[in-house]
């Protein structure tokens, strides 16, 4: 009677361990599911948010032809710098990833800047309502442009945080989650400038 108690024991044990590893088991798989499906979400939220500045890019430079007509019959003598405009928005259309939109983008901006800056030495230009119109739907999407960027980046950073996290880190390892780059601030707006009372 004593040796069946003890096998009975031994049973309930042997049971109670492995209840106690299925238990475990689930719950550590529990988590690494909702890990992985979190780094999904964050890095899929990081994609749509890049498609969002990238769909503003698309607009900016759908309206840049229209700009550079206009400008054509004002500014023959600044043929350069229309030529950059055109150049710039070539790099945007051949542009293929992420980094090389991003680069696009810089240059774009940067010509338009000095687009903008020699249109006002050009008082014909500044008074074609063509022009002026153009000039205020290509400044409101370098706004939206520049908001998106943030938003992408606020996104990019809690993505690359979340990764970067232990013991996010091992699951993002085996689910070859890379970190995002984040959107740079172009080098013409780090630039002093140049303010004149005359």
């Amino acid at each position: 009677m004593e040796l069946a108690a003890v096998g009975m024991s031994g049973e309930m044990i042997t049971i109670g361990i492995a209840v106690l590893f299925a238990v475990v088991a689930t719950a550590v798989g529990s988590y690494c599911i909702g890990v992985y499906n979190e780094l999904v979400a964050l890095r899929s939220d990081c994609d749509r948010q890049f498609a969002s500045v990238d769909a503003l890019l698309k607009q900016r430079h759908d309206e840049l032809p229209k700009l550079i007509d206009t400008c054509k019959g004002y500014m023959q003598h600044e043929q350069k710098t229309l030529q950059g405009v055109t150049d710039a928005r070539s790099a945007y259309m051949n542009a293929k990833t992420p980094g090389q939109k991003t680069q696009a983008d810089h240059q774009i901006s940067g010509t338009l800047k000095t687009l903008f800056a020699v249109a006002e030495n050009c008082p014909a230009l500044k008074a074609d309502t063509n022009f002026m119109q153009l000039q205020g739907r290509i400044s409101g999407l370098e706004a939206q442009i520049a908001g998106e960027r943030a938003v992408y980046n606020e996104t990019a950073n809690a993505y690359n945080i979340r990764i970067a996290q232990t013991p996010a880190n091992l699951i993002a390892m085996l689910g070859r989650f890379s970190p995002r780059p984040m959107y740079p601030v172009a080098a013409t707006d780090r630039q002093d400038v140049k303010v004149s009372f005359a």
